[in-house]
């Protein structure tokens, strides 16, 4: 672990918020699965950005005095021989600071720390509503300083949400960050092209997750940053479709949208292919419209652009492609004025991508969208959806398409992260026609 990131990172923190402040910011909590079993552990993201740190049951605490002085302190589990028998090792308070380059005590302590790192302060920046028990915590804190004034007690007058400050670090990506996102991108891509190769009719759904999820655990990535969808046929027109329980049928089209977290960072990769390996003609039709609108959009990611920009750009080559396919009917001005695509198009382009699938990171800043500007990764991912009586062609009927990349925005206009995955008709159609390895 590279120390300097991790502090740099508090540095820049407390560097934004004014004298006399502190900062509060909790790890996430174990969550029971049933009964006795947990789900897998996974670390709160401002958390792990400001720390590298993955156990539960601590806290950092980020303090500036009234003169500028700035002290970092973590709290977490002490070593426990027998706990981590049971449990699994911990790092302890001792090892933080050579690991981490933290100041640490033991998490027993807690309560008085707490109340020392409030007390006298001006300002508490917290995410007040994201931990129940800890925001009951900060609370009787508070609520002891405001009760003592005899014992030199005085609570923080202002109370300011934390997650506007890390929000916006978070979407710059720094040079940790953009690698580890790469890995990523790398990893999925080689999922992608796995579940491309398994695929045939006969195959559920679940068997080509399967195959997602042993590509991203066989090269570091034990966990998807989301749940998978994978869906044949109609089930394509299910957006969040994660039931992935269905048999692919010959003529089906399968639609799958995976991305492996590697080091905390996820991708997110979506393509749509024939289970034949070949696509109808209608498929190819509708497939080569989505990716013309996905290419222009992509376009439209450089520095000084917005997200507008880029769905103004999709929308027309949507708008124009399903006119001349006869799913649109009128004139291209008025489809356009009236947004028509989106009966068929029903979901937004793209978002932020990074710690989180769906990242964090103000998309208006004064009311106005923010442009697009160097260090920003996020995703560009048109899509077509033409259920079951829909009012056209029934030949139409059951075709869903999406197709989406990872973008970082550079000085130079956009770097593609993902773009290992194979998106042409004829590049998907040489890739499935090979023996999978």
């Amino acid at each position: 672990m590279n120390l300097s990131i991790h502090q740099n990172r508090r540095e820049r923190l407390l560097t934004s918020v004014p004298n006399n402040s502190v900062v509060l910011v909790p790890a996430a909590v174990e969550l029971t699965r049933s009964r006795d079993t947990e789900y897998p552990f996974r670390q709160d993201s401002d958390f792990f950005y400001l720390t590298g740190f993955n156990e539960p049951n601590a806290l950092l605490i980020l303090s500036k005095d009234n003169s500028g002085n700035t002290a970092s302190l973590l709290l977490c589990r002490p070593k426990d021989q027998l706990a981590e028998i049971w449990q699994g090792r911990r790092l302890g308070p001792e090892q933080a600071k050579a690991v981490l380059g933290l100041d640490a005590l033991p998490v027993a302590e807690l309560d008085t720390e707490l109340l020392k790192a409030l007390n006298q302060k001006n300002t508490l920046f917290y995410a007040q509503g994201t931990y129940e028990e800890f925001d009951a915590k900060v609370a009787a804190t508070l609520a002891t300083l405001r009760l003592y004034p005899k014992r030199g007690y005085a609570a923080p007058t202002v109370q300011q949400d934390l997650r506007p400050l890390t929000a916006e670090m978070r979407l710059f990506k720094d040079e940790d960050e953009i690698h580890q996102m790469r890995q990523a991108g790398y990893i999925s891509a080689k999922a992608h092209k796995r579940a491309m190769q398994a695929a045939k009719a006969g195959v559920w759904e679940y068997q080509l997750e399967a195959h997602i999820l042993h590509e991203f655990a066989m090269h570091g990535a034990r966990f998807p940053g989301y749940n998978c969808i994978v869906g044949a046929g109609e089930n394509g027109c299910i957006l969040h479709y994660t039931d992935n329980s269905s048999q692919l049928q010959d003529g089906d089209l399968v639609l799958i949208d995976a991305g492996a977290e590697y080091q905390g960072y996820t991708a997110d990769i979506t393509r749509t292919f024939p289970a034949s390996g070949t696509f109808s003609p209608e498929q190819a039709a509708v497939y080569q419209v989505v990716l013309n609108a996905q290419y222009a959009a992509c376009a439209q990611v450089k520095p000084g652009n917005k997200f507008k920009d880029a769905l103004d750009a999709a929308c027309l080559v949507l708008t124009k492609g399903l006119l001349e396919l006869g799913i649109l009917q009128g004139e291209l001005e008025q489809l356009l004025k009236d947004n028509a695509c989106k009966a068929y198009f029903i979901h937004g382009l793209g978002h932020w991508l990074g710690l989180d699938v769906h990242d964090v990171g103000a998309y208006k800043v004064a009311g106005e969208e923010r442009p697009f500007a160097p260090g920003m990764i996020l995703t560009i991912e048109p899509g077509l959806y033409i259920p079951t009586d829909s009012p056209c062609d029934p030949k139409w009927w059951g075709l869903a398409v999406r197709i989406e990349d990872n973008l970082l925005v550079t000085t130079e206009g956009h770097d593609n992260l993902t773009d290992l995955v194979p998106k042409e008709i004829a590049e998907i159609e040489a890739l499935m026609a090979q023996v999978s390895a």
